[in-house]
């Protein structure tokens, strides 16, 4: 079934018209009337819809039930920006198991500096990534993509009340399926670009009222620790597996 996402008034109505940018997929998907698509809006609600009509510039959809999705746990990755096009996979694949969001973040360690200009558009063009990952895979919100942030400027965003924990390559013991809050409450998770994080960002993690945490002895790619740290969180929720 084909998806798209369009803003929708709350109490939502019976039809919506579809037309300018938001018109594009229907009309690359080539929806014809009668058939069945999903609506959602981006911030966890869907509608099961019906095409009425399609012109050559808009399209009319009637809306029926609405669901509301449980996205579980919010997780933020704050993530080291690493090189060449690793930030696009990972965001396809951290939408698909449930991210709330991910925030580049500029470490000592990070091969690629970008300029403002620069990573504001990069950050439109994330944004899309995480918009279209989200349509293919099911789910009625996004996630957000941050600016790009130094780590001081990251961890002075959190919301209040965010677990805060940092994967670290020295750490042995405490286990990120160990450490995470039982309670389900939001996690935001610490990552660093390839070659890791020097010890200094540990510590200002750890001054800023993180832990320390491990998935295991092997060595993952900085791609990889987002994947399966959210793979982790999801099973220990009852969410995946």
């Amino acid at each position: 079934m084909f998806r798209v996402r369009l803003a929708v008034e709350d109490p939502a109505p019976a039809r919506i018209r579809v037309e300018g940018p938001a018109f594009h997929p229907l009309r690359v998907a080539r929806v014809a009337p009668r058939e069945a698509v999903e609506v959602f809006d981006g911030r966890g609600h869907a509608w099961a819809a019906t095409v009425e009509s399609v012109g050559d510039d808009h399209a009319v959809l009637s809306l029926g039930a609405r669901r509301t999705e449980d996205a579980g746990r919010r997780v933020l990755l704050l993530q080291g920006l690493p090189k060449g096009e690793k930030l696009d996979w990972l965001l396809q694949k951290t939408t698909e198991l449930g991210v709330a969001g991910v925030w580049p973040l500029a470490l000592a360690r990070s091969v690629v500096k970008l300029r403002p200009d620069v990573a504001g558009k990069r950050r439109t063009r994330w944004q899309r990534i995480a918009e279209e990952a989200a349509r293919q895979s099911g789910r009625a919100d996004v996630p957000e993509v941050g600016p790009l942030r130094t780590l001081e400027e990251a961890l002075a965003a959190l919301p209040p009340g965010v677990q805060l924990l940092v994967l670290d390559e020295e750490e042995r013991e405490r286990r990120l399926s160990e450490a995470a809050a039982a309670d389900g409450r939001p996690l935001a998770l610490v990552i660093g670009p390839e070659g890791g994080l020097e010890r200094a960002e540990v510590e200002q993690v750890r001054r800023a009222g993180g832990q320390a945490v491990t998935l295991g002895r092997h060595v993952l790619r900085t791609e990889t620790v987002g994947l399966v740290a959210l793979a982790i969180v999801r099973h220990r929720d009852g969410l995946l597996g």
